[in-house]
């Protein structure tokens, strides 16, 4: 498909069936393959989303320079979408994230505050919050509470789906703000209401790269538990196992917290006998090479990376 710029070139990504991991005739598994992303993640949606808001409201304009709390992937794709546009960026964000991370920011000319990696996304929110309140040259989009977060997936990923894949009837993603199951469920259950939404959550205590256990204390504004129609908890050991069988069986190269999503579905294919399951994987592997996550145990990737990288 051919686009006017880099911009424009966000989302239409391909969904693929995973025929390996269907556990019957009648259930089918599919990836919606948000690596394909021109940063590598379903992040860049609402990236464009919400600086476009910005700037039709007047919010943002030279004078400002935009800060957004993120564990890596939301503010990857700001720092290229404000790059392309000439406004300037600054992430906080935890500092035992992956360095590819990191050096993605740089490398597209962001700045990085560091949070306290033991506090996780949360202690990336309150630190950000405080900065926009002493500076307000600083505009914060706050995607865990931006209406654009899940409007630009009621307005481009569930069509997509829809288009498709037709006769989806269970879609399943990651609870990380909420937008991705707000957005991309309110568009699927419009089309069908007997469609099932399915967030897939670490267990307490358990930390997944790019997920979000409401347990911790903070729900994102955008929200709304009563669109999900389930919850599916996911160990740390799930999911890294769940995302190296994808490149070994489908040669997918996902996520952390896509091995999270596999893993939920798989746990629904068993239960049913007919269903088109549909699986959100948020990002590629790229961001996670340094973890030694295809190469490694797991007993020995989760004691090498204590410290460096937060599940």
């Amino acid at each position: 498909m051919r686009s006017s710029s880099l911009i424009e070139a966000i989302g239409e990504t391909p969904l693929v069936e995973l025929p390996s991991f269907s556990p019957k005739p009648g259930v089918r598994i599919f990836a919606k393959l948000e690596g394909n992303n021109p940063t590598g993640s379903v992040k860049d949606r609402i990236a464009r989303a919400m600086v476009q808001a910005a700037l039709d409201d007047g919010s943002l304009d030279a004078s400002r320079t935009i800060l957004e709390p993120t564990s890596g992937n939301t503010g990857i794709s700001l720092a290229m979408i404000t790059s392309r546009l000439g406004y300037r960026f600054t992430a906080v964000m935890p500092d035992n994230v992956s360095p590819e991370r990191s050096e993605l920011l740089r490398a597209y000319g962001a700045e990085i505050i560091s949070s306290p990696g033991e506090e996780g996304s949360n202690g990336s929110i309150a630190m950000a919050k405080q900065i926009v309140a002493k500076d307000p040259s600083y505009l914060m989009l706050f995607q865990y509470g931006n209406a654009a977060n899940p409007g630009a997936h009621y307005a481009t990923t569930g069509p997509e789906i829809i288009r498709d894949l037709p006769e989806i009837t269970h879609f399943v993603a990651g609870l990380g703000t909420g937008g991705t199951l707000m957005g991309t469920g309110r568009a699927l259950k419009e089309y069908n209401p007997k469609i099932e939404i399915i967030a897939a959550v670490p267990e307490p205590d358990d930390r997944i790269q790019g997920l979000r256990s409401l347990e911790e204390g903070f729900v994102p504004p955008i929200l709304d538990l009563s669109m999900l129609d389930a919850r599916s908890m996911v160990s740390g050991e799930e999911s890294f196992r769940g995302t190296a069988e994808l490149l070994r069986r489908e040669g997918v190269f996902a996520g952390v917290s896509s091995g999270a999503v596999l893993a939920a579905a798989l746990r629904l294919a068993g239960r049913v006998d007919n269903a088109n399951i549909v699986c959100l994987f948020a990002d590629g592997g790229w961001k996670y090479l340094s973890t030694g996550l295809w190469t490694r145990t797991y007993d020995d990737l989760k004691e090498s990376v204590e410290g460096k990288i937060w599940w």
